[in-house]
């Protein structure tokens, strides 16, 4: 790859003129991005890679900044903030989900750039790394809102996308609907493209697999770790799960069928546990019919904020970044971590549960297998053909498995901890990418 497509733009002219502020937001200091950074210099002295080369695998590659304006039902108009950040691709197109939620920044969104760029390294599968996000409380919008909205987003980053380019993916708040309004709005402008994004519906050129893709591949991640510390396999352990969305409730119903004892469980709202190990089927049954996890009747309500201190053979954290700081981190009473979701420890609460000897499985490893079975389905597009379920989900075992082999003989060879180990793989092959493509 040349050295001036590492210089790339910004984004375009007519990109910046409907931003606002860009300016200022991209100087801001980048708190969730430096997180990120710490943990892969960290794995770069283990490497000991030249400065340049660290900055330049550390710098995004085009980061776009643009300003969606709507009509909402009501007749009024309103604008929202919307980012692509498009990390490095020296190892295939980009790819990374897209997320609804008004706490969507800049910083945020290139963070989470940076992680997808590692995790498709560490799966070993032909992707880049990016994110994207749009600035909004999507339970504000009805649902035409939501499809104008999303409609107005293809119209704006159309240019910097494509099946051969930039893949978005669902992510926070954004599902299999919001990916067929993708799909529909960029068909118009190039054509059939249903390899323009992934996760979209089963009937509509969807994968199938792919809604349950990473909580199955946490499973089989903790499944993994558990064989390599001499444990046997998830049957008859204990598991917590902060956060019972689509990755925690897959994990935890999973987990259940494979003879683990889901012991508590949390979701935004509230907590239940049950010493006996909860019935995740029912409970979810319970969540579909409007109930609240609070109420369910096979379990005891507790406090939401006590959930990962609660005692256990492993913790998975599955909702949002930063929950284990230098603070919880003290309190965590379980053997393992398993990262079902991106960043949810902080580089001082790594630092506690390492000096407490609590073994930690990293997101960009644990997480992967919903951009993984996201291959399966560009795969797939791109074929005009569709696998069984059964083969998506074996595909996906032997991903995940291999994947744990190589990270884990790293993390023997250098005696470093899992989250390095894992850093140290992703930036090898990056690296050798890059080489192999050629600078100039």
């Amino acid at each position: 790859m040349a050295l001036n497509a590492w210089r790339r733009a910004v984004c375009s002219t007519r990109l910046l003129a409907q931003t606002f502020d860009a300016g200022a937001q991209l100087r801001a200091k980048s708190s969730h991005s430096e997180n990120t950074n710490i943990f892969i210099r960290e794995a770069l002295k283990e490497l000991e890679y030249p400065v340049k080369l660290q900055k330049l695998l550390l710098t995004p590659q085009r980061e776009v900044l643009v300003e969606l304006v709507i009509t909402k039902d009501s007749g009024e108009i309103e604008t929202y903030n919307a980012y692509r950040v498009q990390h490095d691709d020296s190892r295939g197109p980009y790819k990374g989900g897209l997320r609804y939620h008004p706490a969507v920044d800049l910083d945020d969104v290139r963070s989470l750039a940076s992680l997808m760029t590692w995790k498709t390294a560490v799966m070993d599968i032909p992707f880049g790394g990016a994110k994207g996000g749009v600035t909004v409380d999507p339970k504000l919008l009805s649902e035409r809102e939501l499809e104008k909205l999303t409609r107005k987003l293809v119209q704006s980053i159309k240019d910097v996308i494509g099946p051969h380019e930039d893949i978005p993916a669902p992510d926070m708040n954004t599902g299999a609907r919001e990916m067929a309004w993708f799909f529909d709005e960029y068909s118009k402008f190039a054509g059939f493209s249903p390899g323009v994004v992934t996760g979209k519906p089963v009937h509509l050129h969807g994968s199938y697999g792919r809604e349950a893709a990473t909580g199955r591949g946490t499973v089989f991640a903790t499944r993994e770790l558990l064989k390599a510390f001499h444990m046997g396999g998830i049957a008859g352990k204990n598991f917590v799960i902060q956060g019972f969305g689509n990755v925690g409730a897959w994990a935890a119903e999973i987990l259940a069928d494979m003879g683990g004892k889901v012991l508590a469980v949390s979701d935004a709202w509230g907590a239940v546990e049950n010493a006996e190990g909860l019935a995740v089927k029912e409970l979810r049954r319970h969540l579909a019919a409007g109930g609240k996890l609070a109420d369910f009747p096979g379990g005891q309500a507790i406090d939401k904020d006590t959930i990962l201190a609660h005692p256990c053979d492993v913790l998975i954290p599955a909702a949002i970044g930063g929950v284990l700081d230098e603070e919880t981190a003290k309190d965590v009473q379980a053997k393992f971590v398993v990262e079902a979701a991106n960043g949810p420890t902080t580089p001082g609460g790594d630092a506690v549960l390492r000096e407490r000897g609590i073994e930690v499985l990293p997101d960009i490893y644990t997480n992967g297998g919903g951009v993984t079975v996201s291959f399966f389905e560009w795969v797939q597009n791109l074929q005009n053909f569709r696998w069984e379920e059964a083969e998506v989900n074996k595909r996906l075992d032997r991903c995940m498995t291999e994947a744990f082999a190589a990270v884990w003989d790293i993390h023997r060879q250098k005696k470093v901890p899992l989250r390095t180990a894992a850093f140290v793989l992703a930036l090898q092959r990056v690296t050798r990418a890059h080489i192999h493509r050629g600078f100039d």
